[in-house]
């Protein structure tokens, strides 16, 4: 007897596939149209030609770049004592980890410009630098739930209590055993986490604008506000660029500790 096709199934899928398609592909062509009577690239070169998207897309890779070292910094180190010598106060850490997911960004940054105004000890939002450092700082906040869980996932994948064993006995302090043995064996698990980072905080607006910073989600706003064609341009982009950091992370997902993205596998011998 034939299995019947799964009609049900396909009819959701489809609709689901049709759902997100079509306001994708009208958003596509509505950014085709800024030339009368013709389609052109003119949206997606004026958005390019713009010295202003440029700043705030340079300026955002640079704040998520700091953010997913700062959160790496922060998480991997916390993860591997956690789970070596503190594994009751995981739950705790995971529940900490994943409070940004709760906690509203706007109440984030309302809390950062209270403890580090003008009127503070530190006063960080005086400067540039320090409203930088504050940015930064929330970034890695909301960077949280991502990385720790790539670093635990990335961790409960290997042995780190014999790894650790054995760096010590030739003499590693825990310093080097953390930066020289666990960090290349997670190596691949914290890409994903960094890509997840990078895709959130490109986009960001909250922090960003009440701290008045010239980030890529401001400037998406404001485009918005102003123009017609090139907000359509530069959803389509951003967009494709999400997708690009999703394929990559689940290529480096399915690498083995160690393993390469471009290596090879290697050659059986076919000798007996």
């Amino acid at each position: 007897m034939k299995p019947r096709f799964p009609l049900f199934p396909t009819l959701v899928t489809l609709a689901a596939a049709l759902y997100f398609l079509v306001p994708l592909y009208a958003a596509f062509q509505f950014s085709l149209q800024m030339r009368r009577g013709t389609w052109s690239l003119d949206a997606y070169v004026s958005v390019f030609q713009s010295d202003v998207f440029l700043n705030a897309l340079g300026f955002s890779i640079m704040a998520s770049a700091a953010a997913i070292v700062m959160g790496a910094i922060l998480v991997v180190p916390t993860a591997y004592w956690v789970r070596l010598r503190l594994p009751r106060l995981r739950p705790l850490v995971e529940f900490i980890s994943l409070l940004p997911l709760i906690i509203p960004s706007v109440v984030l940054v309302f809390g950062q410009i209270r403890l580090f105004g003008s009127s503070s000890i530190l006063p960080l939002t005086t400067t540039d630098m320090g409203t930088n450092i504050l940015l930064v700082m929330g970034y890695v906040v909301l960077s949280l739930p991502y990385m720790f869980r790539a670093a635990d996932n990335g961790m409960a994948a290997i042995d780190i209590a014999t790894l650790t064993e054995a760096a010590e006995s030739l003499g590693a302090s825990r310093l080097r055993i953390v930066t020289t043995v666990i960090f290349p064996n997670i190596r691949a698990a914290m890409v994903s986490g960094a890509f997840l980072t990078f895709s959130i905080c490109l986009g960001e607006f909250a922090i960003a604008s009440l701290l008045n910073r010239n980030a890529f989600g401001p400037y998406m706003v404001q485009l918005g506000q102003d123009r017609a064609y090139e907000p359509a341009a530069l959803a389509i982009m951003s967009f494709a660029l999400t997708w690009v950091l999703m394929a990559l992370m689940q290529a480096f997902a399915n690498l083995r500790p160690g393993q390469g993205l471009l290596s090879r596998k290697p050659r059986q011998d076919k000798r007996a």
